[in-house]
């Protein structure tokens, strides 16, 4: 699989297949701030785009309130 790139609610998510799992990254334009989160290739790229999405919104708010 070739490193796909797509935008979700204004995020960047990148999937990257390494050995037999996905590396997912999701990136914020605006702050540059990026997350990333590794899957199993078995799970849709939906739900893992969904998970790294969350994960970067949980980052970016606990950046806010330090």
């Amino acid at each position: 699989m070739t490193p796909e790139q797509e935008e979700r609610e204004g995020y960047i998510v990148e999937f990257i297949t390494i050995g037999l799992s996905v590396k997912v990254t999701a990136i914020d334009p605006e702050s540059l701030r990026e997350v990333s989160i590794v899957g199993s290739p078995n799970a849709s790229s939906e739900d893992l785009a969904q998970l790294a999405v969350r994960k970067l919104k949980y980052v970016l708010n606990r950046d806010k309130s330090e």
